[in-house]
């Protein structure tokens, strides 16, 4: 079973540095029907302007997973890391007993495109911690590259959680399939492009749980970039 989540359904913040658009619930948008999948809580489409960003926040017992499409990202925060995220790389932030950070476009001429993802901890009050990884552009091109798991496995973010992400860029007509163990559930977030999965057709910014089904295979309709998590 497929159930797709659409662009132009979901909830948007816009402010005059800031456009976001939110799969599930978040801030000041509420949908109690999108609440999030699984342990995924949130996904947001963010576009930030130059110079401007997100200041210091707090947040918990969470892990928090940027990836960036466009543009640089610089992250700072209360375990004294200071970075910046460009594309071709992924951050993970596991908030645990109490993080503070803040997240600012790091060019001053050009925009930030990113998406920020944030998947609820195994367990909670574990020790605050970040991490930074590239992320596999070869494999990504010739099928799924991990880019957060429970083991932080293949170049990897290591996640607190039973919980895989792997992205696919994938040029016109290119196809690529993943097996769901039995009781596994998937969640596709198509950052770039349109696909069909599974008979579904998908454009850019849509999304999609899976559950009841033993393999996914999507085919690019499009250039596209495909985010799938794997969810207990």
């Amino acid at each position: 079973m497929i159930t797709t989540r659409k662009s132009a359904d979901r909830g948007r913040t816009k402010i005059d540095w800031l456009d976001s658009r939110h799969t599930f619930s978040f801030g000041d948008y509420y949908d109690k029907s999108n609440m999030g999948f699984r342990t995924l809580r949130v996904i947001n489409e963010d576009r930030v302007r130059p110079g401007a960003g997100f200041p210091t926040h707090p947040h918990r017992d969470m892990e928090i997973i940027t990836y960036i499409l466009e543009g640089a990202l610089e992250h700072k925060d209360s375990l004294g890391t200071g970075s910046v995220i460009r594309p071709g790389e992924a951050q993970r932030m596991s908030a645990g007993t109490g993080i503070t950070h803040s997240e600012f476009n790091h060019s001053k001429t050009d925009p930030v495109h990113f998406l920020q993802i944030w998947i609820m901890p195994a367990s909670a009050g574990i020790a605050p911690g970040y991490e930074q990884k590239t992320i596999d552009d070869a494999k990504a091109h010739t099928g799924f590259a991990p880019v957060g798991s429970p083991e932080g496995r293949d170049q990897s973010v290591k996640i607190h959680q039973d919980a895989t992400l792997s992205v696919a860029k994938l040029e016109r007509g290119q196809t690529v399939a993943t097996n769901l163990k039995k009781g596994r559930h998937g969640w596709i977030q198509v950052a770039r492009g349109a696909v069909t999965a599974n008979g579904t057709a998908l454009a850019e910014g849509d999304g999609a749980s899976i559950s009841d089904e033993e393999k996914v295979t999507i085919v690019a309709n499009a250039p596209a970039e495909v985010l799938f998590f794997d969810l207990a």
